[in-house]
């Protein structure tokens, strides 16, 4: 964890942050996604159950003197008041909203089932917002083959073969990123990709995809 964050947290919060990296296995990003969730749940509580009145300048209220006593006063009632604070005055989507309570439900759990902090979970019956459903983007056929047409740099084959796996496997940039040959099994036509979460996944290759890797493989090797 950023050692800056680390010194505005008050101890419950790092003792979680902590928590969720190296017993959950979240990955940096997400740890800190949820820092800078909860770091504006407790700057609105601060305010809101004191009357600051420092709405406008939320994130520069002081929150690393926050306490067991603080935590065990929060209501559900008090989250519904934050909550609406991020849509009327943050304009937060429903996308937005619905992953501060995902962070406010994986705080509250922890200090409930593992800190032992609280006896009973006061947002236990919190909802996640209802996101709207969209159906997925794609490319046509025409226009993914338009696309594979017009690759053009100084390695094209190793940019052909990533375009490639990204038409036909969906995969991430960070899972394509995160792939190495001992990640592939081209006698197989499989290949393994470690995802959101440290979440490993196996995905099946087509023909498409294990021409244009043996393709670039060719090019690596006499490049090295």
């Amino acid at each position: 964890m950023n050692s800056a964050i680390l010194k505005k947290c008050p101890q419950l919060l790092r003792d979680f942050l902590f928590y969720m990296e190296t017993i959950r296995g979240r990955s940096p990003k997400t740890v800190e996604a949820y820092y800078t969730d909860l770091h504006t749940f407790f700057c609105f509580m601060k305010a809101y159950k004191h009357d600051l009145s420092k709405y406008d300048n939320l994130n520069e209220i002081d929150i690393s003197d926050i306490g067991q006593e603080f935590i065990r006063s929060i209501t559900l009632s008090d989250v519904y008041e934050y909550l609406n604070y991020t849509m009327s005055e943050r304009e937060n989507n429903a996308k937005t909203r619905a992953r501060k309570v995902s962070s406010l439900r994986s705080f509250f759990k922890y200090l409930t089932t593992k800190a032992n902090i609280l006896e009973d979970n006061p947002i236990q019956e919190l909802e996640i917002p209802a996101l709207k459903k969209s159906l997925p983007k794609y490319l046509t056929l025409e226009q993914s083959l338009e696309l594979l047409s017009h690759v053009d740099s100084s390695s094209p084959k190793r940019d052909f073969c990533m375009v490639t796996l990204f038409l036909n496997c969906g995969i991430r940039l960070s899972e394509l990123v995160g792939l190495n040959l001992s990640s592939i099994h081209l006698k197989e036509k499989k290949m393994t990709v470690l995802g959101k979460g440290n979440k490993e996944r196996l995905l099946y290759l087509n023909d498409a995809c294990i021409h244009s890797i043996e393709e670039y493989l060719k090019e690596r090797s006499q490049i090295s």
